[in-house]
């Protein structure tokens, strides 16, 4: 893929994310007493955030994949996803959230440690979603997963604490109480 068209997927991606609405809060339950809050993943950005003008036209117009301007605009680009702002509301709250799971620790067919992703294959691509669009998981118990395929629902306390991988960075934690299958 030429990284100009790559660079504006991943901007259009951004720029057609709906802002939280502030009003719309999806209580679906109780866990210890607290509210379970499902959550949207747009909610997990600052309503002002935008990559918008990361990058002019003229900056792009005859690009090419040689072009040394094109490293150094994709690595622009991987800076500013790894380092996209989070909602600092969001830290302790009970959440419910889906998305699909990409492994980073396990063991026998379990997987303890993951990131959480809006879509299928996000982190597997480069570059990865905005760090604010990935989740930091552990599940002690560990998950034997039939299928990476498969979406899952997590619920737990969520925290707005950096974790880097080599495979991308994630602005959130969360400390996952249950996985269920996404079966809406």
């Amino acid at each position: 893929m030429h990284i100009k068209i790559f660079i504006t997927v991943c901007l259009a991606f951004l720029h057609f994310v709906t802002p939280p609405s502030l009003a719309a809060q999806n209580i679906v339950g109780q866990l210890e007493g607290k509210p379970i809050e499902q959550l949207e993943w747009d909610q997990l950005m600052p309503a002002d955030y935008t990559l918008d003008g990361l990058f002019d036209d003229q900056q792009l117009e005859g690009l090419d994949d040689l072009d040394p301007r094109a490293a150094q605009l994709m690595d622009q680009l991987q800076q500013a996803l790894q380092s996209a702002p989070i909602v600092p509301e969001m830290d302790g709250k009970t959440i419910r959230i889906p998305g699909f799971v990409v492994p980073l620790e396990g063991e026998d067919q379990k997987v303890f440690t993951f990131f959480l992703v809006p879509y299928f294959g996000a982190c597997i691509h480069v570059p990865p979603p905005p760090s604010n669009q990935i989740i930091y998981a552990r599940y002690e118990p560990g998950v034997k997963l039939e299928s990476l395929y498969d979406a899952v629902w997590l619920t737990g306390t969520l925290r707005t604490e950096t974790f880097s991988h080599e495979l991308a960075s994630a602005g959130y934690r969360l400390e996952v109480f249950r996985i269920e299958p996404y079966d809406e």
